[in-house]
């Protein structure tokens, strides 16, 4: 459940389980939001599941329930991204994380590459510019190189666990934000390494319930 007294500068937030009264009191702390947004794939519980048809829906994943996309159909896809952004856009969100962007690497049930996956992330980084929101990339190592310049920031799971942080240094280098989560039941020491990389780190439950630790600040 959301707790916006929590002293956190940055929030990411589900679009359709947030209220805009829960958007507007956390402006009003002056707190940052990011709207989450499932670009490359659909849940049967999402509100438009209806407005996908079923020539773009592949595989299914049995961990989370969620249908990958053909990320090819960018015709198809577009109208629905568009409206999804929207909804954050009217509730005070100024941008959008972009989550399941790597179908490609995923069996998604289509003979997706990495090209098409390219070309798919860059043009809904895209729109949700034209939507005046500014788009940040969830995971997708492979393509941070060459997605950094399109996107203003990043959101990464357990990169120091899994020996991957190396990977989101085009962010960093290029001063766009790096916002990355280790998960408790680790007993990995991941703040030295996480803020050398000038990356902003947390420790939180894999609940993501409200509680979280935030790694000191380079001196």
């Amino acid at each position: 459940m959301l707790d916006p007294t929590v002293e956190a500068d940055v929030f990411v937030l589900d679009p359709v389980a947030t209220t805009a009264a829960q958007t507007t009191e956390l402006r009003s702390r002056g707190r940052r939001l990011i709207c989450q947004v499932y670009v490359g794939s659909v849940h049967p519980d999402d509100p438009d599941a209806g407005r996908y048809p079923g020539p773009v829906r592949g595989t299914t994943s049995s961990r989370t329930s969620r249908t990958w996309l053909d990320v090819r159909r960018w015709e198809t896809l577009r109208p629905v991204l568009a409206d999804r952004f929207r909804l954050c856009r009217g509730k005070g969100f100024g941008a959008v994380l972009l989550a399941d962007a790597d179908g490609y690497d995923h069996g998604s049930g289509f003979p997706l590459t990495f090209d098409d996956q390219l070309e798919f992330n860059r043009r809904v980084a895209a729109l949700a510019r034209s939507l005046s929101l500014s788009p940040g990339l969830l995971g997708a190592l492979a393509q941070v190189a060459a997605l950094a310049p399109n996107f203003d920031f990043a959101v990464n799971e357990e990169c120091v666990r899994l020996k991957r942080c190396a990977k989101l240094l085009p962010f960093a280098d290029a001063n766009k934000p790096v916002f990355h989560v280790e998960y408790t039941g680790s007993t990995t020491d991941f703040c030295v390494t996480s803020v050398g990389y000038g990356f902003a780190s947390i420790r939180k439950n894999r609940t993501l319930d409200a509680w979280r630790q935030p790694c000191p600040p380079p001196p």
